[in-house]
Protein backbone atom coordinates (compact mmCIF):
# COMPACT_ATOMS: atom_id res chain seq x y z
CA UNK A 1 0.00 0.00 0.00
CA UNK A 2 1.23 3.23 -0.97
CA UNK A 3 2.06 5.53 1.87
CA UNK A 4 -0.20 8.73 1.88
CA UNK A 5 2.26 12.41 1.81
CA UNK A 6 0.33 14.81 3.90
CA UNK A 7 -0.12 17.78 1.94
CA UNK A 8 2.28 20.78 2.12
CA UNK A 9 0.99 24.17 3.50
CA UNK A 10 3.00 26.27 1.40
CA UNK A 11 1.76 29.20 2.85
CA UNK A 12 2.40 28.48 6.06
CA UNK A 13 5.76 27.40 5.87
CA UNK A 14 6.59 30.36 3.98
CA UNK A 15 5.19 32.27 6.87
CA UNK A 16 7.16 30.27 9.29
CA UNK A 17 10.80 31.07 6.52
CA UNK A 18 9.55 34.82 6.67
CA UNK A 19 9.48 34.48 10.83
CA UNK A 20 12.81 32.63 10.73
CA UNK A 21 14.31 35.11 8.82
CA UNK A 22 13.11 38.26 11.24
CA UNK A 23 15.32 36.57 14.06
CA UNK A 24 18.38 37.46 12.01
CA UNK A 25 19.74 40.99 12.20
CA UNK A 26 22.22 42.62 10.82
CA UNK A 27 25.43 43.43 13.58
CA UNK A 28 26.02 47.18 12.36
CA UNK A 29 21.52 47.46 12.77
CA UNK A 30 19.53 46.80 15.11
CA UNK A 31 16.46 46.07 12.95
CA UNK A 32 16.10 42.37 11.25
CA UNK A 33 16.93 41.58 8.05
CA UNK A 34 13.13 41.16 6.73
CA UNK A 35 12.49 44.86 8.07
CA UNK A 36 15.55 45.86 6.80
CA UNK A 37 14.41 45.08 3.09
CA UNK A 38 16.91 42.77 2.55
CA UNK A 39 14.80 39.66 1.56
CA UNK A 40 13.74 39.46 -1.90
CA UNK A 41 12.01 36.63 -2.19
CA UNK A 42 10.41 33.57 -0.08
CA UNK A 43 9.27 30.62 -1.94
CA UNK A 44 8.93 26.99 -0.53
CA UNK A 45 8.31 24.79 -3.41
CA UNK A 46 6.67 20.97 -4.21
CA UNK A 47 9.64 19.38 -2.27
CA UNK A 48 9.81 21.26 0.61
CA UNK A 49 12.74 23.53 -0.18
CA UNK A 50 12.73 27.32 1.10
CA UNK A 51 14.04 29.60 -1.63
CA UNK A 52 15.15 32.69 -0.15
CA UNK A 53 16.47 35.81 -2.42
CA UNK A 54 17.98 37.86 -0.74
CA UNK A 55 21.12 40.87 -0.37
CA UNK A 56 23.36 42.57 1.91
CA UNK A 57 23.41 46.27 2.16
CA UNK A 58 26.36 46.53 0.02
CA UNK A 59 28.53 43.97 -1.16
CA UNK A 60 31.21 44.53 0.69
CA UNK A 61 29.41 43.80 3.93
CA UNK A 62 31.83 42.49 6.89
CA UNK A 63 29.04 39.88 7.33
CA UNK A 64 28.82 38.77 2.99
CA UNK A 65 29.82 34.96 4.46
CA UNK A 66 27.95 34.74 7.83
CA UNK A 67 24.76 36.80 7.06
CA UNK A 68 23.54 34.11 4.63
CA UNK A 69 24.74 31.65 6.43
CA UNK A 70 23.05 32.16 9.42
CA UNK A 71 19.78 32.18 7.17
CA UNK A 72 20.41 29.92 5.95
CA UNK A 73 20.93 28.00 9.47
CA UNK A 74 17.58 28.88 10.84
CA UNK A 75 15.21 28.28 7.26
CA UNK A 76 16.82 24.95 7.78
CA UNK A 77 15.88 24.46 11.16
CA UNK A 78 12.05 24.94 10.77
CA UNK A 79 9.84 21.69 11.00
CA UNK A 80 8.78 20.65 7.41
CA UNK A 81 11.56 22.60 5.66
CA UNK A 82 13.61 19.89 4.13
CA UNK A 83 16.48 22.29 2.80
CA UNK A 84 17.16 25.98 2.64
CA UNK A 85 18.80 27.12 -1.15
CA UNK A 86 20.10 30.69 -0.19
CA UNK A 87 20.67 33.29 -3.23
CA UNK A 88 22.89 36.30 -2.83
CA UNK A 89 22.30 39.03 -5.11
CA UNK A 90 22.80 42.86 -5.71
CA UNK A 91 20.46 43.40 -8.45
CA UNK A 92 18.47 45.08 -7.44
CA UNK A 93 20.82 47.08 -4.89
CA UNK A 94 19.91 47.91 -1.72
CA UNK A 95 18.92 51.27 -0.41
CA UNK A 96 17.27 52.84 2.32
CA UNK A 97 14.13 52.93 1.22
CA UNK A 98 13.50 49.24 0.98
CA UNK A 99 13.08 49.85 4.66
CA UNK A 100 9.95 48.96 6.29
CA UNK A 101 8.45 52.24 8.30
CA UNK A 102 9.27 50.35 11.20
CA UNK A 103 12.48 50.10 10.58
CA UNK A 104 12.79 53.53 9.38
CA UNK A 105 10.91 54.84 12.00
CA UNK A 106 13.62 52.43 14.94
CA UNK A 107 16.33 53.80 12.70
CA UNK A 108 15.13 57.76 12.94
CA UNK A 109 14.76 57.86 9.19
CA UNK A 110 10.87 58.89 9.45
Amino acid sequence: MEEKKEPIDFLQLENQVMKAIKTVYDPEIPVDIYELGMIYEIEVDDDAVAHVVMTLTTPNCPVADSLPNEVKERVSNIPGIKEADIVLTFDPPWDKSMMSEEAQLELGYL
